[in-house]
């Protein structure tokens, strides 16, 4: 948005400051209520709940029982909501490349092509970003679920 505002010089700043005011508490509200979710999916605060999530990053197998448990609740609720949204995914890449194309052919048929084709690189670059960051957060919790796993073996 804020590249936009330096573009198009028509409009109001104050306008833009409004809209992004309006964005960031819309983007803050969203990912508060993703994480009162998980620290209610692990039972844990906000603390350990940071703590849990560097650890999956990281590799990291927590010799604490309880922490472990915490652990295993988030990997599962994680993989869950992942597996969910996956069934959604081709309709969404279908989506944002629909809208690539058509701007695209829009671009093509009014003859300025450089805007719609900066476009669509960007909207192919953003969906192979995150088709990489997915998979990249499937292997890690995948990992941690099964290295929880081995370890709950070995306690038992």
């Amino acid at each position: 948005m804020g590249v936009t505002a330096l573009i198009r010089w028509d409009r109001d700043p104050v306008l833009w400051v409004i809209r992004g005011a309006l964005y960031t508490v819309v983007a803050v509200a969203f990912t508060a209520v993703q994480r009162r979710r998980a620290r209610k999916a692990t039972g844990t605060d906000s603390r350990g709940l940071a703590e849990l999530g560097r650890g999956i990053r990281h590799r990291e197998v927590p010799d604490d029982p309880e922490k472990r448990a915490a652990m295993r609740r988030l990997v599962d609720d994680q993989l869950e909501r992942l597996e969910r949204g996956g069934r959604w995914l081709p309709y969404w890449l279908g989506f944002m490349g629909l809208i690539a194309a058509a701007l695209l052919a829009l671009g093509v048929a009014t003859g300025s092509v450089l805007f719609p084709l900066v476009f669509a690189l960007g909207t192919a670059g953003f969906c192979c970003w995150i088709l990489w960051m997915r998979r990249r957060t499937m292997e890690r919790l995948h990992y941690m679920r099964s290295a929880l796993r081995e370890e709950h073996e070995h306690v038992s």
